[in-house]
This record gives structure tokens, C-alpha cells and sequence, in this order.
């Protein structure tokens, strides 16, 4: 007996979801869209929220930031969550190869001094700030309207708390194993004078009844904070002899460039909006001048601490990194002026 074996191609009765054909016709969609547009709840939410009864539950006005279309906002990551998830576990892996690479030799140990007392009383408290970073971005995730800043918000929120354990990590490693690095840490972010201006900032965000200003404020302080303490100490440490911090470190300007992309976007998408585009730019413009001023003297504070313990130049790079906010929110049509520059 003779068997043929044939391929017989069935043509699919339509291409993508009923809510992407209305959207875009009955084209091919990406994961990416089938897993972000037309999530977001809209009606049947029953009740209000005690807390707020002049909003829905799920309301677009809990921000004065609006989009016309928040479902054609586009993670220019293209995230969902299986590469999303990739992504994330290629970031820690590295980490993890860097750190044990490091504690096999025991070099973080054998820190210069003054290296090893800025990793210990500036940088591994700053596990508490993205602590509370984690929670601003969750509030975010929560209130925010439109599955695709919602989504991102969300894993912006991951992010944060996965920051906050690669800080902690190396907390532990400085200290030889041992968690008295961590324990030094909580004391220094409740009581250091260099960190309660962060500490102040980060609560009074975390407490913003616009999630948006919240999300911005906090935002304003990592572009301070993680270009100068990251990025621009690179060069210090390694003619300094402190190349574990150089090679830690790189993983977490990895994130935030990654992180910028979407955020960046989302401030274009605000300012360039066909019918709240104006309005938005006024309402980012009283965001920055509100909350600037306290993520530059944070970041200062922060920097001064570096400084006394390196005798590098950080704040002077926070205020330079304070101009070029100005400047890159001054492109979008939102001016920050009126906001400290120290």
C-alpha cells in the first residue's frame, strides 16, 4: 500500500482580533498588539472607588496628562511579557556571571577605601529608593489609562524592585558575605543627612494623587542620579582602581537606557498629542518647575557625598545633567523655567 503525503494550506477566516481589525483592518498583528490593545476595562465597573468617588473605578481623568488615543501609544520595546521576560533574565544573568566573577577573586572586598565607603553609604541605600520607585510606578500601572502605559508602567515597576535586589546583591558581596552592609543601609536612608532629601522626595511622590506626576517626578530624579553616579564615575573608577564598581555597574545603565526609551516616548506622545497637546504641555511644564527643583537638590546631596569621599567633580555633573533636562523637556515645547538649578 503507497501513502502520498500532501500539504494542504487552510487560509485563515481573518488575520488578528475583532478589536485589531476594527482598529487597523484585517491585517497580520504582532504579539505585541494582540497582548496590549483593547484590554483596557471601560464600562460594567459597578461601583466608585470609596477612596474617590468622583472617579470610575478605571477613570482617565486620575491624571491631567490625557492622549487622545492611549491605545496607539507604542512601547518602542515591543514589550509583552515573554520578551519582556527575556529580556530581564539576559540583564540579571549578566549581573550574576559579573558578581560572581568578582567575589571569586574577592575584589569587592578589596575595594579602594573611599571606593568601598560610597558603595556602602551612597550606593546600596539607594536599594530603598528603588524600593520606592517600585511602588510609584505600581500606583502608575494601577490608575493609568490605556493597556499600553499601563503595561509598561507595570514592568517599569519589576524593574525597580529587580534594581533594588542588584543593589542589595552587591551590598552583600562588599560586605563578605554577610548582610551588614544592608542593615548599614536602612540606618543611612532614615538618618544620613546626604539621603533625606531623596527619602523626603520619594514619599511625597509615592503619596501624588496624579499618578503621572508621581511617575515624572521620580523620573526627573534617575536622570540626575543615574547618569552621574552610573555613568559618569565609569571613568573615575577605573583609573581609580575600583573596576568592580565599573563592571556592577554597567548592568544598571544597561537598564536605564532601555528604561529611557519608553519613557521618552511617552513624553512625545504627550506634548504632540492632536487634542491635549497643548494641554499636556502646560501640566508637564508645572510638573517639572514643581518637582525639579527637589530631584536637584537630592541629586546634590547625593553627589556631595561622592565628592567628599573621591574628591571627584559629581556635583558639578548633576547640575550640567540638571541643564540638559531643561533642555530636553525645552525641545518638547515645556518649559521648566523657574526650577533650581542647585
Amino acid at each position: 500500500m503507497q501513502y502520498e503525503l500532501r500539504q494542504n494550506t487552510v487560509a485563515p477566516r481573518r488575520n488578528a482580533y475583532q478589536v485589531l481589525i476594527e482598529r487597523n483592518g484585517d491585517v497580520p498583528a504582532s504579539r505585541y498588539q494582540e497582548g496590549t490593545v483593547g484590554i483596557q476595562p471601560r464600562e460594567n465597573f459597578h461601583y466608585r472607588p470609596l477612596w474617590a468617588p468622583e472617579h470610575e473605578l478605571y477613570d482617565e481623568t486620575f491624571s491631567a496628562l490625557r492622549l487622545t488615543d492611549p491605545e496607539g501609544f507604542v512601547d518602542p520595546r515591543q514589550y509583552y511579557y515573554a520578551p519582556y521576560v527575556a529580556a530581564r533574565a539576559a540583564l540579571h544573568d549578566g549581573f550574576a556571571k559579573t558578581l560572581d566573577y568578582l567575589d571569586k577573586r574577592d575584589l569587592t572586598v578589596r575595594l579602594p577605601d573611599a571606593w568601598a565607603e560610597v558603595v556602602r553609604t551612597v550606593v546600596v541605600p539607594l536599594r530603598h529608593y528603588e524600593s520606592g520607585a517600585q511602588l510609584i510606578s505600581v500606583a502608575g500601572a494601577r490608575f493609568a489609562w490605556g493597556t499600553p502605559v499601563a503595561q509598561c508602567l507595570s514592568y517599569a515597576a519589576f524593574d525597580r524592585i529587580g534594581i533594588a535586589q542588584m543593589l542589595s546583591r552587591i551590598g552583600i558581596s562588599v560586605a563578605g558575605g554577610t548582610d551588614e552592609a544592608l542593615a548599614e543601609a536602612k540606618g543611612l536612608w532614615i538618618q544620613a543627612d546626604h539621603l533625606q532629601r531623596a527619602r523626603r522626595n520619594t514619599e511625597e511622590l509615592m503619596a501624588t494623587s496624579d499618578w503621572a506626576a508621581g511617575v515624572i517626578g521620580q523620573d526627573l530624579v534617575d536622570q540626575l542620579v543615574y547618569p552621574v553616579l552610573y555613568q559618569r564615575l565609569d571613568d573615575a573608577a577605573l583609573l581609580g582602581g575600583a573596576g568592580p564598581y565599573s563592571l556592577l555597574t554597567q548592568h544598571l545603565t544597561a537598564w536605564y537606557v532601555d528604561h529611557r526609551r519608553w519613557l521618552d516616548a511617552l513624553y512625545t506622545a504627550w506634548t504632540s498629542d492632536p487634542e491635549h497637546g497643548e494641554a499636556n504641555r502646560a501640566h508637564l511644564a508645572d510638573i517639572v518647575r514643581t518637582w525639579l527643583p527637589a530631584a536637584v537638590e537630592s541629586a546634590t546631596d547625593i553627589a556631595a557625598a561622592v565628592d567628599a569621599a573621591l574628591g571627584t567633580e559629581a556635583v558639578v555633573a548633576v547640575a550640567q545633567e540638571a541643564r540638559a533636562v531643561r533642555e530636553r523637556f525645552a525641545a518638547l515645547g515645556v518649559s521648566a523655567e523657574g526650577a533650581a538649578t542647585s
